[in-house]
């Protein structure tokens, strides 16, 4: 099992790119696709911590979801972690997870905070 977990998109150019910048510093990732393998709202919390940011900070707003889940910029925590549960393609990517750590690939340069 790797040290390293990517949840990755493959659609997703930054997700791709990521996932590619970490295979050529020689890890192999546990690839999970989040919008195949939904994680729930404990799952996502985790991810939050390890990320250090907020909900707000981890939803994509330009999605159809986002708005026909009623959300908006005045949104509870609470209602952002349920509706990234309900709807997965709202979850930001590609995360990338190391240990009690985690970044954002975005830019996918992020990910060498990990690896070094």
């Amino acid at each position: 099992m790797s040290e390293f977990t990517i949840y990755h998109n493959p659609r997703c150019s930054k997700s791709r790119n990521t996932l590619a910048l970490l295979q050529e510093n020689g890890i192999e990732p546990e690839v999970v696709l989040y919008l195949e393998t939904c994680p729930n709202e404990k799952e996502i919390a985790g991810l939050l911590d390890k990320l250090g940011i907020t909900p707000s900070q981890l939803v994509r707003r330009g999605e159809e979801a986002y708005k026909a889940c009623g959300l908006s910029a005045d949104s509870s925590d609470a209602d952002i972690l349920a509706a990234m549960a309900r709807h997965p393609k709202l979850i930001e990517r590609p995360i990338v997870v190391s240990g009690q750590r985690a970044v954002l690939g975005r830019p996918p340069e992020n990910v060498l905070e990990l690896i070094n």
